[in-house]
């Protein structure tokens, strides 16, 4: 599992462009556990907070959720589960730091599709090239009909770079889409399967790429709500309103 664990953690360096670590622990405890990842990979830790699991922090570190003892001796991988109230914490968890990283991301650098007044409104990571992305957007006007905003945020699957170093072809393509003059129409006839014209300019797509990695996206279509959870891949308008509708209910009850 630990073997497992680093793999994936290298992974997630690698497809990060190596971050370095580069927040100071406030307390020795908390400098411990940073040791003692840091110990395994050389990667970014994002978040380092006390788990309610007694003896261990909760780190979230390139894409991944690891439960690390105060004394940096012992690290657990999974879900936490809290029996009493048979909830996911770690899903709590990750829900909370989405919720946080998205905010930064301004309207300007998603493309945004909304009914005028919309009842909710979801972030969807999308590949401009991937069949179920495609299929999602087809829809679109649906979903805004329904009441629902996507805001698409981009995530080229190919990464950013090909082995050999080079820009991979979706990464290009969506760097022309974002680049547009009118993006939205871009976006949706690159969906239709219609190359946009080719150009570039200064844009977020690399740090979006960046942002799904770290945030632990590994496919499109992701939608996340606004309260920072995962909702799933592809979903019709009906399950998604379905899904929106249930989730509001229960945080308002």
């Amino acid at each position: 599992m630990l073997k497992k664990w680093l793999l994936a953690l290298c992974a997630s360096l690698l497809a990060s462009q190596a971050f370095a670590a580069d927040v100071a622990a406030p307390s020795s405890a908390e400098n411990a556990v940073r040791q003692a990842v840091m110990g395994l990979a050389k990667v970014k830790i994002e978040s380092i907070k006390p788990s309610p699991l007694p003896g261990f922090y909760q780190v979230i570190a390139s894409g991944q959720l690891v439960y690390v003892s105060a004394d940096g001796k012992y690290m657990m991988t999974g879900n936490l589960i809290d029996l009493g109230s048979k909830k996911d914490i770690s899903d709590a968890a990750w829900a909370e730091f989405r919720k946080a990283e998205l905010a930064k991301v301004p309207t300007s650098d998603r493309i945004v599709f909304a009914p005028a007044k919309p009842l909710h409104t979801v972030t969807v990571f999308t590949d401009v090239n991937c069949g179920y992305c495609r299929a999602l957007h087809e829809h679109v006007a649906d979903f805004n009909k329904a009441g629902i905003a996507l805001e698409y945020i981009a995530w080229p699957r190919e990464g950013v770079n090909t082995t050999a170093g080079n820009p991979t072809p979706t990464y290009t393509e969506m760097v022309s889409v974002w680049c547009a003059a009118d993006r939205k129409a871009a976006f949706t006839a690159a969906k239709a399967g219609q190359a946009p014209k080719a150009t570039t300019c200064t844009n977020p797509v690399k740090d979006e790429f960046d942002l799904g990695v770290r945030l632990g996206i590994t496919g499109t279509p992701t939608i996340v709500a606004e309260d920072g959870s995962v909702l799933g891949g592809y979903m019709t308008p009906e399950q998604l309103l379905k899904a929106l509708d249930k989730r509001s209910k229960a945080v308002g009850g």
